[in-house]
């Protein structure tokens, strides 16, 4: 039987059903991994072998893992020199919750160091490359998980996001990328980059396969004091369920896009509205506002976090830091000095407040707001040199609603002049990923998603 293509959703109906057995799909996508990670440089680390397991949710379906998420016994380091020959005592919580529900780790997927990039350009294991285009960057920084699935190494993967790291590489990618709501899903055991906007996400070739993954990776963590003690829905259950929804579109998210982007967004505007949907203009503070705060906030817990990082504990110098994580720590370091607090840093809190102000506001007259990912479709390797703030320009759409803790997913909207994947994002409310899902699944019943993923896979046959 052919598996690919297949959603997790679909292989897990042929293993319930015994026309695939958990041994075949684990070797099918260990198989692919090794076949094509010298082409793509996805994995850090990618085994020979894997250990199936036969019971749980998940039996059979091996998961890549984001380099920042320990595993026990499986070399993490966040794709830095720094912590190269760092191995976990133990395991992140969503490792372990998806292990046991019956998943296997197929491996490590490259990222930018620390997480630190939009291109996984800054990791120190060589750029990962875009399965659309091998010139292209993937996105970042959680670049290794999205070509991944892009790829179809396998069908899901996971990452984590800052401000942009799963629903831009998702975008550039032509997948689907889901950052839940800060808090709805555990940090403990991820390196941590800016404490306060680090959510762990998930990477899929459709949203129902998001919607799983949630469901089992969400809720309270006693090691995480972030977690609330909220229940977790069936995710499942509830997007198959579709509602009529006030979506909200802002002005300020279609300024300085990419043409084909935005017409791409207005095409999928008209689909919502023939579905019977009501489409409403909404204002929102200009994305620009969060760049700056964002990167005032994440600079100044980065060089708190990467403090911790010495000789006595990992074995290596903090001269192994690459350049990317010095310029930061230099600058959260400054932010956060005398004299200065006050000016840059509290400052910026005090905009965050005004940013979540401004979606709580515009939440009393809208359901849900749809608004392009990103601004660009997929930049050439290289390209990133050019900017000083690469990363903050390229996530420049999602930054505001992870600053006020919001969740969002990306899903395709179509193709560009390029034949480059261009995409949108829904934001919802918090802890409503049930909303921005049924949204989505919604759209992609209706579209297929254009069946661009059919397109892609031609040129990655078994």
């Amino acid at each position: 039987m052919k598996l690919i293509g297949k959603t997790l959703t679909e292989l897990l109906s042929l293993i319930e059903k015994k026309q695939i057995s958990e041994e075949e799909t684990t070797n099918y996508f260990l198989k692919r991994a090794l076949k094509y990670n010298r082409k793509l440089n996805v994995f850090i680390i990618l085994p020979n072998k894997i250990k199936y397991l036969q019971k749980g949710v998940l039996k059979g379906i091996p998961i890549p893992f984001k380099d920042n998420f320990l595993t026990k016994g499986i070399s993490t380091s966040a794709s830095s020199n720094l912590l190269k020959d760092f191995i976990p005592p133990y395991n992140s919580t969503v490792v372990q919750r998806l292990l046991d529900n019956g998943s296997s780790i197929l491996g490590k997927t490259n990222m930018d160091a620390w997480a630190h990039g939009s291109s996984t350009e800054t990791s120190d294991f060589g750029p990962t490359r875009n399965p659309w285009d091998t010139t292209r960057s993937p996105g970042g920084s959680s670049g290794g998980s999205a070509a991944a699935v892009s790829a179809y190494l396998s069908p899901i993967a996971i990452g984590s996001e800052t401000a942009g790291s799963v629903r831009q590489p998702a975008s550039w990618s032509g997948i689907v990328g889901l950052k839940p709501t800060y808090g709805r899903v555990s940090r403990y055991g991820v390196i941590a980059m800016g404490s306060s906007l680090d959510c762990p996400g998930v990477l899929a070739l459709s949203v129902k396969d998001s919607a799983l993954i949630l469901s089992l990776i969400a809720g309270k963590d006693k090691y995480d004091a972030t977690t609330p003690d909220i229940s977790v829905p069936n995710y499942q259950d509830l997007i198959n369920k579709p509602k009529k929804y006030k979506i909200g579109i802002p002005e300020e998210y279609l300024k300085d896009t990419e043409k084909d982007i935005k017409n791409n967004i207005l095409d999928a505007v008209k689909i919502y509205e023939k579905m019977g949907h009501k489409i409403i203009k909404i204002r929102l503070m200009s994305p620009k506002y969060s760049v700056s705060v964002y990167t005032i906030i994440q600079r100044a817990e980065v060089s708190s976090n990467l403090s911790r990082y010495d000789g006595l504990r990992y074995g290596k110098t903090r001269d192994f830091f690459g350049e990317e994580a010095k310029k930061r720590i230099m600058l959260g370091t400054f932010t956060l000095s005398q004299g200065y607090v006050d000016e840059y840093y509290k400052k910026a809190q005090k905009v965050r407040t005004l940013i979540i102000e401004g979606f709580n506001k515009a939440f009393k007259e809208v359901d849900l707001i749809l608004a392009p990912s990103t601004p660009n479709t997929a930049m050439k390797l290289g390209e990133s040199s050019k900017y000083s703030f690469f990363g903050e320009l390229m996530d420049r759409l999602n930054e505001p609603s992870s600053v006020a803790g919001l969740p969002g997913i990306s899903i395709p909207s179509g193709l560009d002049k390029k034949e480059l994947p261009t995409s949108m994002q829904i934001i919802g409310r918090s802890f409503e990923e049930e909303s921005i899902l049924n949204l989505a699944y919604q759209f992609e019943q209706e579209t297929n998603f254009f069946n661009l993923y059919e397109t892609l896979l031609k040129n990655y046959p078994d």
